[in-house]
C-alpha cells in the first residue's frame, strides 16, 4: 500500500514514542499533584516541553496552552474569544472567516450565528487563496475576530497571513489561525505572523493524536469551555496527558530539525508526481495555486470519471482521499468554494507525502493512479 494521505494524519515517528514510553510506565505522576516526586518530576517535565514548544514559536511558555488537538484549540479560540468580548463589550459582535476553512472552524462559527453573532465567511479566488482587499472590505464597526488559516489542509495554498494580520491590527481586532497543517512543515514565528491565537496539532507531524495547542499571546480575552481543576490557567481544565506533551515536544524538535531538507525533498517528489499525472492524463485539472503551497500537497480533479469508483479503484493500492478526513462524506466544501462542481469535487483526489515518502511510491502511485483512470474511462 502506498501512502498519499498524510495530511489525514502521519505516523508516530520512532523517536517520538521513545520519548514518551518512560511517561506511560515509570513517571507515570499527574503533574497537578505537587506533594511528591512522581508528581514533581511530572509538573516538570510538562514545564520543559512547554519551554521547548514555546521557543520554537518565539512566545513566552505561558502563552501555550495544551489542547486534546487543532479541533479543541479552534473550539476555545472562537467561541472562547468571542463570548468574552460579547460580555465586555455588551453583546455579540461581527467574525469574519473563509468559506474554505475545516470544518473545525467553520461548525463553531454555526454555533456563534446562533448564539446571536454575526458571521461573514470569505469565498476565495479560483486559486484558493484571499486578499488584503477582501478582508478590508469585510470588516464592520463591530468586528472582533477574524480566523483565516495558514495552509489549507485540501488544497495545501499557503495563505498571506501576515498581510491579512496586519490589516486586523490597523483596526484593532483579534487575528486567529489554524495552523495544524502548517506548524512542522512551514518556517512559523508567532511574532511576525501577527496573530495572537494559534491553533496547532501534533499528529499532523508526525507526534501522536490526542494532544495539541493553542498560542494565546498577550492580554487575548477567552472564556474556558470546560471548568474543573484550573489546569492550564483556567482556560483548559483536565488532568495533563503528560507522555502525549512530551511525544508532542519532540515530534516538532524533530520537524524543525529537517524541515528545510524535508521540504525540498517532499516538494521535488510533489512536482514530479504533478508531472508524471499530467504527462500521463493531460485532461487533469490543478486545484489551488501551485505555489504559494505546502510542499507535500498536491490536489487535482480527474474529469469525466465517477469519483465513487475511482476511489474503489484506488483503494486496494493507494490511500489517498477525495479530501477532509471530517468531510462527513458529502463532496469537498473547499473545492466547491473555488469553483468545481459537485461531479468535478466527487472525482478529486488529495494526494499528501510524508516524511518516509520515496521516489518509487512516487512512481507506483503515478502508474495505480493512471492505470484506474484508463479503466474508467475505456467503459
Amino acid at each position: 500500500m502506498i501512502n498519499l494521505d498524510h495530511q489525514a494524519t502521519t505516523p508516530c515517528h520512532s523517536s517520538v514514542i521513545e520519548a514518551m514510553e518512560p511517561w506511560w510506565r515509570e513517571q507515570w505522576g499527574n503533574p497537578s499533584s505537587r506533594q511528591h516526586r512522581l508528581g514533581l518530576t511530572a509538573a516538570a517535565a510538562i514545564g520543559s516541553a512547554r519551554e521547548r514548544l514555546a521557543g520554537s514559536l518565539g512566545i513566552r511558555s505561558e502563552e501555550l496552552i495544551f489542547t486534546s488537538g487543532a479541533t479543541e484549540a479552534n473550539n476555545l479560540a472562537l467561541l472562547g474569544h468571542a463570548r468574552a468580548r460579547a460580555l465586555s463589550d455588551g453583546g455579540p459582535g461581527h467574525l469574519i472567516s473563509v468559506a474554505t476553512e475545516h470544518h473545525a472552524v467553520l461548525d463553531p462559527l454555526l454555533q456563534l450565528k446562533q448564539e446571536g453573532f454575526q458571521i461573514s465567511l470569505l469565498n476565495p479566488q479560483k486559486n484558493g487563496l484571499i486578499t488584503e482587499k477582501q478582508l478590508e472590505q469585510a470588516i464592520q464597526p463591530k468586528t472582533q475576530l477574524i480566523s483565516v488559516m495558514v495552509a489549507n489542509n485540501e488544497i495545501g495554498v499557503i495563505q498571506p497571513i501576515r498581510e491579512l494580520s496586519a490589516v486586523c491590527s490597523s483596526h484593532g481586532i483579534t487575528m486567529h489561525t489554524d495552523a495544524a497543517q502548517a506548524y512542522g512543515h512551514l518556517q512559523l514565528n508567532a511574532e511576525e505572523l501577527g496573530c495572537a491565537l494559534i491553533s496547532l496539532s501534533a499528529h499532523k507531524f508526525n507526534g501522536p493524536k490526542g494532544i495539541g495547542a493553542l498560542v494565546v499571546r498577550g492580554e487575548t480575552q477567552l472564556q474556558p469551555l470546560q471548568w474543573g481543576g484550573g489546569q492550564e490557567q483556567g482556560l483548559r481544565a483536565g488532568t495533563l496527558p503528560v507522555p502525549l506533551i512530551m511525544g508532542m515536544a519532540a515530534a516538532a524538535e524533530l520537524s524543525i530539525e529537517d524541515l528545510e531538507e524535508r521540504q525540498a525533498r517532499l516538494q521535488a517528489l510533489r512536482d514530479q508526481l504533478w508531472k508524471g499525472l499530467k504527462d500521463e492524463n493531460p485532461t487533469i485539472q490543478l486545484n489551488g495555486a501551485l505555489q504559494p503551497r505546502l510542499a507535500h500537497n498536491l490536489n487535482i480533479t480527474i474529469p469525466n470519471v465517477s469519483g465513487s469508483r475511482l476511489h474503489r479503484a484506488l483503494r486496494p493500492r493507494l490511500a489517498c482521499s477525495s479530501g477532509s478526513a471530517c468531510s462527513r462524506g458529502e463532496p469537498s466544501h473547499v473545492l466547491r468554494s473555488i469553483g468545481r462542481s459537485r461531479i468535478e469535487a466527487e472525482g478529486s483526489l488529495r494526494l499528501s507525502l510524508g516524511r518516509d515518502t520515496t521516489a518509487r511510491d512516487i512512481d507506483g502511485a503515478i502508474e495505480v493512479i493512471t492505470s484506474a483512470i484508463k479503466g474508467l474511462t475505456q467503459h
